[in-house]
Formats: structure tokens, C-alpha cells, sequence
């Protein structure tokens, strides 16, 4: 069972916060800025952001969200992959006309609607299970999806565009440190070793896990920037042993 640290109301106060530093950070974007290549290797910043709009208009409507993954099933049965590339893929292409100023334009006309629409899923519906298959081959609760990978999703984008265009990424201890420490807190039941991680920077944090004090194994000492890690963790950046433990985002 993967753990849930955040408890859907804190979920969606976060996801309303993630919204609005993106729709600030994308405000202030030049146009050539819009083209900057992304580490997502198929996406410069302009077509990340028609993903995410896409995701967010889904999440505010149900007729959208159903219109979607109809179309994300049909082109998956067509191309291959995981669904969750599909379905990328499908908010994509309905959405690239759009210029970088439409995008922000709708984008902040949606996330309100978004956010309170996915307040008002019920606690039943958040624990019905849905299958996955990518980038890890699992069953999720509909809550971990809605509560936990949506504002991942949402967080770490705005990480790649402040990376692809050079901006220095706005940090914060009661916003940032909040999401990175639920992926940690993942992370570790993931892997389930003893170990000791210090996380630098605004978003980080000091963390053990399972260690003995009466034991005299070596637990690893991990100590890295927490956006690196939870880069790495993402499938980023490249990672070895505890490192290589993929975390969903």
C-alpha cells in the first residue's frame, strides 16, 4: 500500500498554491523563453504547459476528463506505451493552437474550478483503485491520484521550466519542503532500507529511516539539493542504489 501523507484538504491547498507560482512564473516568461527545450525530451515549455492545462481542464470537468481518456485509450490502442503517455499526447495536440498568452489566460481561468472540483470528490470515490502502467506497474487508490501525483505533476513541471529557461525557482518551507518531504516519506517505504537523508536548500529537510541505535551496521549517509533528488527520483537525472528507487510524479 503506498502511503498517503498528505490528507486531501492539505492536498488541495497545495495544489491551489502550486497553481498560482506557475501562472506567476509562467507571466513572466519572454517568448523565446516558451521554445526552451524541457528535460521532458518530446516537450519545450510551451507544450509541457498545454499538458498541464489540459490535465487541469480535465480535473474541472468530467465530461473533458471522460472526452480524454476515450481518446488517450483509442491512441494508445494505436501507438503503444503507457496510457499516461497517451493522454499527454491527446492534451496536447487539442490544445496546439494555443499561444503562450492563451494558455496562461486559461490556465488561471481554470484552477480555481479545478481545485475545487477535486475537493468535492468523495472519500468513497478517492478510494476506488485504478490500474497504472507507467512509469511504475501498479494499482493506485483514485485519492493518490487526485491528491498526490496531480500536484508532483504540477510541482515538478515548474522545476523544468525554471531549469529550461534559467529562472531561479521559487522556494519555500511551508509550500516546497511540504511536497518534497511526502516524497521522501514514499520513497523510503519504496525501498524499505535504513537510511540517513539531509535534503539542502529551502525545500529540504533531515530525515532517518529504520536505523537502530544499538546496531552497529552502517546506515548510508545521503545528502543532496532536495529538487536534485527529487529530479533523480523522477527518472530526471540518473540514480544509483537507494537512488534508483523510482517515486511517481
Amino acid at each position: 500500500m503506498i502511503p498517503n501523507g498528505l490528507t486531501h484538504e492539505h492536498a488541495m491547498h497545495l495544489q491551489a498554491a502550486e497553481l498560482e507560482r506557475t501562472i506567476a512564473m509562467l507571466r513572466s516568461l519572454s517568448e523565446d523563453e516558451w521554445s526552451a527545450q524541457t528535460d521532458c525530451p518530446a516537450w519545450d515549455v510551451r507544450r509541457m504547459y498545454l499538458h498541464v492545462l489540459g490535465a487541469c481542464e480535465a480535473g474541472a470537468s468530467m465530461r473533458e476528463n471522460v472526452r480524454q481518456f476515450v481518446s488517450a485509450r483509442r491512441l494508445q490502442r494505436r501507438e503503444g506505451g503507457p496510457l499516461e503517455a497517451a493522454l499527454s499526447a491527446v492534451q496536447i495536440r487539442s490544445r496546439l493552437d494555443l499561444t503562450p498568452a492563451q494558455i496562461v489566460s486559461r490556465l488561471g481561468s481554470i484552477a480555481a474550478p479545478m481545485v475545487r472540483a477535486r475537493t468535492k470528490v468523495p472519500a468513497l470515490a478517492r478510494r476506488a483503485k485504478i490500474k497504472v502502467d507507467g512509469p511504475v506497474v501498479e494499482r493506485w487508490t483514485a485519492g493518490y491520484l487526485i491528491d498526490t501525483i496531480y500536484l508532483r505533476d504540477l510541482w515538478m513541471h515548474r522545476v523544468d521550466a525554471c531549469r529550461a529557461t534559467g529562472q531561479m525557482i521559487s522556494l519555500s518551507v511551508d509550500h516546497d519542503a511540504v511536497i518534497v518531504a511526502d516524497v521522501v516519506n514514499e520513497w523510503a517505504h519504496r525501498h524499505a532500507q535504513p537510511c540517513r537523508l539531509t535534503l539542502t536548500g529551502p525545500a529540504g529537510g533531515v530525515f532517518e529511516f529504520g536505523s537502530d541505535p544499538k546496531s552497529v551496521a552502517t546506515v548510508p549517509d545521503l545528502d543532496f539539493d532536495a529538487v536534485d533528488f527529487c529530479r533523480t527520483l523522477s527518472g530526471r537525472a540518473a540514480g544509483s542504489d537507494l537512488l534508483a528507487t523510482v517515486v511517481p510524479f
